[in-house]
């Protein structure tokens, strides 16, 4: 065997062991790590008949409000959380969404927005993952599935979002439908828990309307019948970075 063969057998147990030992990983007493790739509702497998997107009307972002953030970190147990709720610690607070300011150098204008993963159509993080750990849905969604993640960290040198956070700590008091695992690397899921049952809807969104801004909408961009598509098609929209070709889920008004 050429020494090429070899080392590209060696690097493929390797991968293939690693998988198998995060797949065993307790994260919490009754929780374990899980595959989210082809759940959907009804026990269906994601449908490329639909594209989950976005629209964040950064006109009707308020400065200095973040109860999208904490509407996230609430249903997906993140946050810092109370004493007796070690989720993330001062030292390691993950980013699954975070607010941003944009300023105009040219008028001295600040927008505030929410960022988090964009569910890229054609996701960096995706394409340099050794494992697949990092995949996308048919439709559209893009996830960490922790089962084959062996925390290389690639996809978040990759991600020009800087939407990845690594986790590395042991953690307690997890959300069933969303573990996490010392080791291994997460990101905004789109509440796909959320919608695969049937909400239509994410987390964020609800914050932000319980706030009464009403500057998210989430839905199908592919189905002309639905809000967000007609928003999309009556508003000028942005993509952040849309430079790099990636079309991203996420879209913006107002930037």
């Amino acid at each position: 065997m050429s020494e090429t063969k070899h080392t590209d057998t060696a690097r493929r147990d390797f991968l293939s062991n690693s998988a198998k030992l995060a797949a065993g990983v307790t994260l919490a007493p009754g929780v374990m790590l899980y595959g989210v790739a082809h759940a959907a509702t009804a026990g269906q497998g994601a449908s490329d008949k639909v594209r989950w997107g976005m629209l964040v009307d950064t006109n009707k972002c308020a400065k200095g409000c973040d109860a999208c953030v904490t509407g996230c970190e609430k249903e997906n147990g993140w946050g810092q959380g109370s004493n007796d709720e070690q989720r993330s610690n001062s030292k390691q607070k993950a980013q699954w969404i975070r607010k941003v300011e944009l300023r105009n150098t040219a008028t001295g204008h600040v927008q505030s927005l929410p960022m988090m993963c964009q569910h890229c159509e054609n996701p960096p993080c995706v394409d340099v993952c050794p494992t697949g750990a990092s995949m996308k849905r048919a439709d559209g969604i893009v996830l960490v599935d922790k089962h084959i993640c062996i925390g290389c960290r690639y996809c978040m040198m990759a991600c020009p979002y800087k939407a990845r956070s690594f986790v590395h700590e042991e953690l307690t008091d997890q959300r069933a439908h969303a573990p996490r695992g010392k080791g291994t690397v997460e990101s905004c899921t789109f509440c796909v828990h959320k919608l695969d049952a049937g909400d239509g809807t994410t987390a964020c969104a609800e914050a932000c309307n319980t706030e009464g801004h009403k500057a998210i909408i989430v839905g199908d961009l592919k189905d002309p019948n639905s809000e967000i598509a007609q928003a999309v098609a009556e508003y000028a929209t942005t993509q952040v970075r849309a430079d790099l070709g990636l079309n991203t889920g996420m879209r913006y008004r107002g930037i």
